[in-house]
C-alpha cells in the first residue's frame, strides 16, 4: 500500500498495483497548473465521494475521491497545482513525488485552453517522464469567447497521447475523458510522443518517446542516458528523463542516482558545465528555455485566433491591476471584509450568545462545585467556538473563497506584491494574511502556499499579529462600545504599522533570499458554489479539529485552577507589570492569563470578576485602549501556538510567543503614557 493509500485509507475499493490493472480499482492522478479548473474536474468526477487528508510527513492536503464508470471503479487523487517538476513549494513537491514514485495507472493533465503554451511546459515534462497520460483540454468555452480555437485532434497527433476538450464546470466532455483515461490505464500505455523538428532546413519526424532539444543538449542527454541504461539505475523510469533531470541539477535525482552510481552524477555535472560554458547561462535555464520554445511551437501549430471584442473580464482586469485604481479597489475590498466583521459578525455573535445564555450562564464560574466549574468552563469554550465560527469565520472564509474562485485574490496578490516585499514576502502572502482576520489557525496552515520555509515563517509571524475574530470581540466589547468606533479602527491601523515594522525586523533576523511572485492569474469568472463551499469548509474545519478541543478543555481547566486558588497569586505577581507599567487594575493579571487559552476570555473574565458588563464603571478610556492593545499583540492563543508547532516546531512557536509578550508589554506601557494626551 502506498503512502497516499495509508493516509487516505482508500484501500476499501480494492488492492493496488497489479490488481488495479486487472480491473478492481484504477488509480488516476489529476495534475496541472493552478487555476486551470482541476478542482471542477475532480468534483465532476467524484461528486461527494471525497476524502481530504495530509500527505504523510507533509502539511500538504491531498484530496482523494471515488467514481464508477460503466462498472469500473476509479480512485482519483487531486494533486496540488504544479508548474514544473522542478518543484519548490511543499505542494509542488507532493505532486511531483506522487506522479514520479506512486505509479498511478493514469495521469489526467488538466490544461487551460486559453493559455495553452504556458500549460504545455508541464505537459512536456510529463511526457519526458513517460507517464500514462491523458490531456484534459479544459475551459474551451472561455477560450472560444476570446477568439481562440484549438485543434484538439492535431494536438493529440503532436503529443501522441489522448486529448479531450472539456468544460468541466458544465460537465461537458467528462464521459469521453473518463472513457479515454480508462483505456490508457487498462492498456498500461506509457506516454509516447513525436514532434516535428527542423533538421538541415527540412522537416522530419523525431524519434518516438522524446522531444528533440538542440543538438548540443541532445548529445549530452544521449550520452547520459546510455550510462544510466548500462548501470541499471532506476529501471522503472525512462533513462532519458533521468538524464534530463540530472542535467537540470535536480537535487533529489542527484541523491537517488548518486546512491547507486556517483560516477554518473559527476559526469552529468561536467556535461552540464559544458552546456553552460557554451550558452553562457546555467544548463537548467538552457533546457527550460528550449522546453518553453517547444511548448510555444506546439501551441502555434494547433491554435487559431480571431479578432474578438474585449470581454468585460479583460476590462475589469485592467482596472483591478491598475497602478492607482488597483490599490483603491483592494482597500475597499479589505475594508468591506473588516466591516463585515465589525457589524454583521458582531450582530450575529450577540444573537447566538443570547440563545446560549438561555441554556446556561456564559460568564466564567470561579467558585462552587468542581463539576459545575468544569461544566461551565467546557460549555463556555463550546459557546466561544460556535459564536466565533458561525458569525465571524464561516462568512469571512466564504467571502474569501468567493473572491479566490472569481480570480480577484490573485490580482490582490499582484497589487500588494511590492508592499509585502518590504518584509521579505511576495504578494501571495496576502491570502493567509487576510485569512488571519478570521482565525489565525487556518491562516497559518495556509502559509503552505509559500515556496520556502523562511517565507512561511515570516508569513506565520505576521499572522500572529493580525487581530483575529476573538481579538475583534475584545476590541468591540471594550473600545468600540465605550471609547468610540474611530478608536477601534485606529487599533487596526496601528496593528498594520506594527506588522510592517516587526516584519522588517524579522526579515533581518532570518537571512536568505525570497522567491519572486509566480501565480497563475486566470480570467475573471463566476465562482462555482461547489468549489466555494469546499474551500470554505477546508479552512473552517481546522477550527473544529484544533480550536474547539483547546477551547473546551483549556477553558474548563483554567477555571478550575482559578477556583482552586492556584492562579490567585498571579495578580500580585504581575502587579508590577499590570499596575506599575501598564496602569491597569490588579485584576487584569489573571485576565491576561485566561486570554492565553482564548482571547475573548479576557473580556469575559473581566465581566465575571467585576460583576458587570458596563466596563466604563471600572476602567477609564485609556485603560480600555491599553488592555485592548496588549490583548491584540501579546502571546497568541493556545490553538495558534499549537498550529505554529505543527507547521514548524515547538521551539519556533515558543520563541514567537515570548517575543510578542515582550513587545506587547513595551507597546502597552508606552501607550499608557501617551494616550492621556489625546483621550
Amino acid at each position: 500500500m502506498s503512502a497516499i493509500d495509508r493516509l487516505l485509507d482508500c484501500h476499501s475499493t480494492g488492492t493496488r498495483g497489479r490488481a488495479a490493472r486487472k480491473g478492481d480499482c484504477i488509480r488516476v492522478a489529476l495534475a496541472g497548473n493552478a487555476n486551470v479548473g482541476k478542482s471542477s474536474v475532480f468534483n465532476r468526477l467524484t461528486g461527494t465521494h471525497q476524502i481530504i487528508g495530509n500527505w504523510p510527513g507533509k502539511t500538504v492536503e491531498v484530496a482523494c475521491g471515488f467514481a464508477e464508470f460503466r462498472g469500473q471503479k476509479l480512485e482519483i487523487v487531486d494533486l496540488p497545482g504544479i508548474y514544473s517538476l522542478s518543484a519548490f513549494s511543499p505542494d509542488e513537491t507532493v505532486s511531483r513525488d506522487y506522479i514520479a514514485d506512486e505509479g498511478p495507472d493514469a495521469v489526467i493533465n488538466v490544461i487551460d485552453a486559453s493559455v495553452l503554451e504556458r500549460n504545455l511546459y508541464f505537459t512536456l515534462q510529463l511526457l519526458e517522464m513517460g507517464a500514462p497520460l491523458v490531456v484534459c483540454l479544459n475551459q474551451v468555452d472561455f477560450a472560444a469567447g476570446r477568439g481562440i480555437r484549438i485543434d484538439d485532434r492535431k494536438l493529440e497527433a503532436l503529443l501522441g497521447v489522448p486529448v479531450v476538450p472539456t468544460v468541466a464546470i458544465a460537465g461537458r466532455g467528462m464521459d469521453e475523458l473518463v472513457e479515454r483515461t480508462l483505456k490508457v490505464a487498462k492498456e498500461g500505455k506509457r506516454a509516447e510522443a513525436a514532434l516535428w523538428v527542423a533538421r538541415k532546413g527540412k522537416r522530419a519526424r523525431a524519434e518516438a518517446v522524446r522531444f528533440a532539444y538542440s543538438k548540443e543538449v541532445e548529445s549530452k542527454i544521449g550520452e547520459l542516458a546510455g550510462l544510466i541504461e548500462a548501470s541499471g539505475v532506476m529501471p522503472t523510469h525512462p533513462s532519458r528523463w533521468i538524464a534530463i533531470r540530472l542535467l537540470e541539477s535536480d537535487s533529489r535525482m542527484k541523491r537517488t542516482v548518486g546512491s547507486a552510481s556517483r560516477a554518473i552524477v559527476e559526469r552529468a555535472e561536467k556535461l552540464a558545465e559544458e552546456i553552460a560554458r557554451l550558452r553562457k547561462i546555467p544548463c537548467y535555464e538552457v533546457i527550460a528555455l528550449e522546453r518553453y520554445a517547444m511548448a510555444a511551437g506546439i501551441a502555434k501549430k494547433v491554435r487559431t485566433s480571431a479578432q474578438h471584442a474585449r470581454m468585460a473580464s479583460e476590462r475589469l482586469d485592467e482596472i483591478t491591476t491598475h497602478r492607482e485604481w488597483g490599490y483603491a479597489i483592494a482597500a475597499c475590498v479589505m475594508l468591506g471584509l473588516l466591516l463585515w466583521t465589525f457589524v454583521i459578525g458582531n450582530f450575529l455573535s450577540l444573537q447566538l450568545s443570547n440563545v446560549f445564555a438561555l441554556l446556561s450562564p456564559l460568564e466564567p464560574k470561579v467558585a462552587g462545585n468542581v463539576l459545575e466549574i468544569l461544566w461551565n468552563g467546557a460549555f463556555g469554550g463550546l459557546v466561544a467556538g460556535v459564536t466565533l465560527v458561525i458569525p465571524f469565520v464561516i462568512p469571512f472564509y466564504f467571502l474569501i473563497a468567493f473572491l479566490e474562485d472569481s480570480g480577484y485574490l490573485t490580482r490582490l496578490a499582484f497589487v500588494f506584491d511590492s508592499a509585502l516585499s518590504s518584509i521579505g514576502l511576495h504578494g501571495k502572502a496576502i491570502i493567509p494574511l487576510l485569512l488571519g482576520y478570521g482565525c489565525s489557525v487556518p491562516a497559518i496552515l495556509s502559509c503552505r502556499i509559500m515556496e520556502t520555509r523562511r517565507e512561511r515563517l515570516l508569513a506565520a509571524f505576521a499572522i500572529t499579529l493580525i487581530p483575529c475574530s476573538a481579538r475583534t470581540i475584545v476590541i468591540l466589547g471594550l473600545v468600540a462600545a465605550f471609547v468610540g468606533i474611530e478608536w477601534a479602527l485606529a487599533l487596526y491601523i496601528i496593528d498594520l504599522v506594527i506588522v510592517l515594522l516587526l516584519g522588517r525586523l524579522a526579515l533581518r533576523a532570518l537571512p536568505g533570499k525570497g522567491a519572486g511572485l509566480m501565480m497563475e492569474m486566470h480570467a475573471y469568472r463566476m465562482p462555482s458554489p461547489g468549489i466555494v463551499a469546499k474551500q470554505t469548509w477546508a479552512r473552517t474545519k481546522s477550527l473544529i479539529y484544533i480550536v474547539f478541543p483547546i477551547y473546551i478543555v483549556g477553558s474548563a481547566l483554567m477555571q478550575l485552577a482559578y477556583a482552586a486558588g492556584l492562579l490567585a497569586p498571579v495578580n500580585s505577581l504581575l502587579a508590577p507589570i499590570t499596575v506599575g507599567w501598564l496602569g491597569l487594575p490588579e485584576i487584569t493579571g489573571i485576565m491576561l492569563v485566561f486570554g492565553v487559552v482564548r482571547k475573548e476570555l479576557t473580556i469575559l473574565m473581566l465581566a465575571a470578576l467585576v460583576g458587570t458588563t458596563q466596563f466604563a464603571l471600572v476602567l477609564s478610556p485609556v485603560q480600555m485602549m491599553v488592555l485592548a492593545l496588549v490583548t491584540m499583540l501579546y502571546i497568541p492563543c493556545l490553538a495558534t501556538i499549537s498550529a505554529l508547532a505543527r507547521e514548524f516546531d515547538m521551539r519556533t512557536a515558543l520563541a514567537i510567543s515570548a517575543a510578542e509578550v515582550v513587545f506587547a508589554l513595551i507597546v502597552g506601557g508606552v501607550a499608557a503614557r501617551l494616550l492621556p494626551l489625546v483621550l
